[in-house]
């Protein structure tokens, strides 16, 4: 089965360098994730008033440091990669096997509500079939499990 894993990254990685790089990178907007575009391609916690709006992750039972370091650990072992890093912003990547598609997937630590927001956004296309939204729910479900 190792063989087929390592084929099967060997194409992603491939493919994904064909697809375009973000127009600007991503970042806060007035402290705050930046709202989705309208498409269905973008999940944001910022935005409750929106059809995009996703649950944040919370974290009541830990400190702010070890909630941050195991998110970390779940995009890791997620498969994503994180390429930013500032105070309580974290920029990460994930790739969807075989076709390569790139989705930025950004997060922020609220301290004073205990949570972290997170928005997911798909770099090319309409439609990411639900990918982005499913994404977030898989990171939050395994963030609830290590609590």
């Amino acid at each position: 089965m190792d063989i087929v894993n390592d084929a099967l990254k060997a194409v992603t990685n491939t493919v994904s360098g064909f697809w375009p790089q973000p127009s600007e990178k991503p970042r806060l907007a007035g402290g705050k994730l930046r709202p989705c575009p309208g498409t269905p391609n973008c999940v944001c916690s910022e935005n409750p008033d929106s059809q995009e709006w996703v649950e944040p992750i919370a974290y009541e039972s830990m400190n702010h440091d070890k909630a941050w370091e195991l998110l970390k650990k779940i995009i890791d072992d997620m498969g994503g990669a994180v390429l930013s890093e500032e105070n309580e912003y974290l920029w990460s990547t994930f790739t969807v096997p075989l076709f390569g598609f790139v989705d930025d997937v950004e997060f922020r630590l609220d301290k004073a509500g205990k949570v972290i927001h997170v928005r997911s956004s798909s770099r090319l296309g309409f439609s990411d079939l639900g990918v982005n939204r499913n994404r977030v729910d898989d990171i939050r479900r395994r963030f609830i499990g290590k609590q």
